[in-house]
């Protein structure tokens, strides 16, 4: 790659907030200046639009950042002749047709390496409504797809459908950084054994069928379930407690879970899924139940470092297994934990991810 040649990553969300972008894009950059690789990051939101991006109310706040958003997007074009290539995370723009994709790749020629773990061409129909869904545009991520110079999918799954359109499509999961993070033990010396789930408010509907579960088992076993998110769940649990998601203490609060979940539908929007709450628990030696779809069934070796389950009694059978079982999470939890490291850390995908900007 020439030296004096840049790397543009074009970003949704401001750095540190979103957990797609930060494991995906960020926890690589670091790898790239010490390989002497310069870059710069813009993302579309900033930081005030993304404070309110998920509230009901704020929408002239919300529409102004949306507008400046473009904005900067507009005025990237004009610097575009500083870099060789430009690194797109999702889209360049959230709502509307891929204007700024045609204009950099068709127009300026740019090597677009274009990078996602949804999947994105399809509208999650249990979180967006039809007029939503035009907004945003869903079918343009085949045509980002064909204009791109490489296209990496966080899964098969994504990766057969960006191979329809480009030639050139890598397979980089969502990757942990187990040398410097999430490259703890799970210590176990609680009273009560918790059970535990982490992810996005978008996600957490899909909890909504096993919350009777996790009632049930409260009140069998004594357990505490503990939900990280970023807004409070609508449901209530008898001894339920609610952590706020925050960056800075994010490993400590997930080391407080000794069994994580991960319930999923068995639709084409799951199967995009690439299985990252699995990543994270079972990095920090965290066994962890989920539904088999998609990806989970790759992560999760049924009896060895997890278990998957389809019905409700299969997920009470694996969940009264692990309460009762403290050597067997111990065992499961090292498993799983030896697993990640080999396969879905920063380590092990470094290589791949350099080899992206190489003509």
């Amino acid at each position: 790659m020439p030296k004096n040649k840049k790397i543009l990553f074009l970003v949704p969300y401001p750095l540190n907030v979103a957990p797609s972008q930060r494991f995906r894009v960020e926890l690589f950059l670091p790898l790239l200046k010490m390989n002497g690789i310069e870059f710069d990051v813009q993302s579309f939101f900033d930081e005030k639009t993304w404070n309110v991006l998920y509230n009901s109310s704020s929408f002239i706040q919300k529409t102004m950042g949306v507008i400046k958003g473009f904005l900067r997007r507009i005025k990237m074009l004009f610097l575009l002749h500083r870099y060789e290539f430009v690194f797109i995370h999702r889209e360049a723009s959230p709502i509307g047709p891929p204007i700024f994709e045609f204009i950099m790749a068709k127009l300026f020629r740019k090597k677009i390496i274009f990078d996602f773990d949804d999947a994105l061409w399809i509208t999650d129909q249990s979180n967006q409504n039809p007029i939503a869904g035009w907004i945003k545009a869903n079918w343009k991520i085949k045509y980002i797809c064909k204009w791109s110079y490489k296209v990496i999918g966080g899964n098969e799954y994504l990766c057969n459908y960006a191979k329809q359109f480009c030639n050139d499509v890598v397979l980089i999961p969502t990757c942990v950084d187990t040398k410097g993070k999430h490259n703890r033990l799970n210590k176990e010396d609680r009273e009560k054994v918790s059970v535990g789930w982490t992810g996005s408010h978008s996600t957490m509907k899909y909890l909504d069928k096993i919350v009777p579960l996790l009632e049930r088992l409260v009140q069998e076993f004594g357990i505490q379930v503990i939900i990280i998110s970023n807004k409070k769940p609508s449901f209530t649990l008898s001894n339920m407690q609610f952590i706020q998601w925050n960056e800075e203490n994010e490993v400590d609060d997930l080391l407080k879970i000794d069994i994580g979940i991960m319930p999923l539908e068995a639709d084409p929007w799951c199967e995009g899924k690439c299985g990252f709450k699995l990543i994270q628990y079972m990095s920090l030696c965290i066994p962890a139940i989920a539904s088999p779809v998609g990806v989970n069934k790759k992560i999760i070796e049924q009896g060895i470092n997890g278990f998957l389950c389809e019905t409700e009694r299969d997920w009470h059978e694996a969940l009264a297994v692990l309460i009762n079982n403290h050597s067997l999470r111990k065992e499961m939890g090292i498993r799983g934990q030896e697993k990640i490291i080999q396969q879905y850390s920063v380590l092990a995908h470094e290589r791949f991810f350099l080899s992206l900007f190489s003509c």
